[in-house]
């Protein structure tokens, strides 16, 4: 329950402020798949400068490190890529925040997310295409074998909500087809 809060803390604060976001990475791959600890929360936010400007208001400084204007200015003028971190001081929890920018992917993702209620907060989670095809890179770029477990799990758990034909044209799209197969043999080995 202690981790539920500490999600709570990031998510219901930027519902606040009205911002299409969606929760991603490890805390909806336990949403779709097995828990696991995780120590952070990923957020992909449709974020502009005037809404940037409002984070200080529900992200007060005496309680949250937030990065300055400047910083917060040029990520969000990143057309791909955009990426800052708001931290909790008191825990040292870390919400890493990704920036749709003009990233198509991203975008989708926000506008078809699925909405959970815990406790009293509403989490906007990604939809299970995404979370695999955003795990499967990160997967490509360090091999962490985290990630592996984490699909082969949202298969196991969930794979009867998901979109094969649109995930395979995204594996194809972003050359991940390799990295898929190795998520198959997974799923083969725990049989």
């Amino acid at each position: 329950m202690q981790d539920l809060n500490l999600f709570e803390i990031f998510v219901s604060r930027i519902n606040s402020l009205n911002i299409e976001f969606v929760v991603s990475g490890s805390v909806a791959s336990i949403v779709y798949g097995d828990p696991r600890l995780t120590h952070d929360i990923d957020l992909v936010i449709d974020l502009s400068q005037t809404q940037a400007a409002n984070l200080k208001n529900v992200f007060p400084e005496n309680e949250f490190y937030l990065p300055p204007d400047e910083v917060l200015n040029l990520e969000i003028n990143r057309a791909n890529r955009g990426h800052f971190n708001i931290i909790h001081k008191p825990s040292g929890f870390k919400a890493d925040i990704y920036l749709t920018g003009i990233n198509t992917f991203q975008k989708w993702a926000v506008q078809n997310r699925k909405e959970i209620k815990l406790d009293k907060t509403v989490f906007p989670i990604a939809p299970i295409e995404y979370v695999i095809i955003k795990k499967l890179e990160f997967y490509k770029e360090g091999k962490a074998q985290k990630h592996i477990n984490d699909i082969a799990a949202m298969i196991r758990e969930s794979g009867d909500v998901v979109n094969y034909t649109f995930l395979k044209e995204k594996l194809t799209e972003f050359a991940l087809e390799k990295e898929w197969e190795e998520v198959q043999g997974s799923s083969d080995n725990d049989s």
